[in-house]
């Protein structure tokens, strides 16, 4: 049986993406992305990541906290998430890895390591996009 892409998605880099006052509740903004995330896992996001997907949040600081729930893995980083999701890219030379962020440093160390990455726009289009329904 093949084993499904790993999808790493860099929640404060993600949720940071959009001045729509997440600063005033990062948990909250986290836990209402991770929400968002649920249906990918089953969906994929096509035509990049047919399903199935296993999705992994990576969250730090104020939203350590945010658990997981069906279909999102959350990851709460014990220091860096930068350095707790290249860990995860590491872990799995096996897989396909893609991982979500902006971040330039991140990017090279994960790419490095053979993930693909993708921005937080992509993963917001490909979340509202015509394929989208399967999801919600």
């Amino acid at each position: 049986m093949d084993v499904p892409p790993l999808l790493i998605v860099d929640a404060a880099n993600v949720v940071g993406s959009r001045p729509n006052g997440w600063w005033r509740d990062r948990a909250g903004a986290t836990a209402r992305l991770r929400d968002s995330l649920t249906g990918v896992a089953a969906a994929g996001l096509p035509p990049q990541l047919p399903p199935p997907l296993e999705v992994v949040l990576v969250v730090e600081g104020a939203a350590r906290d945010v658990p997981a729930v069906p279909g999102v893995e959350v990851v709460a980083a014990p220091g860096s998430g930068d350095d707790a999701m290249v860990e995860l890219v590491g872990a799995a030379p096996e897989r396909r890895r893609v991982v979500v962020t902006a971040d330039r440093e991140l990017r090279e160390r994960v790419t490095a390591r053979g993930a693909e990455v993708y921005g937080p726009r992509w993963l917001r289009d490909a979340m509202t996009g015509p394929d989208a329904t399967a999801r919600s």
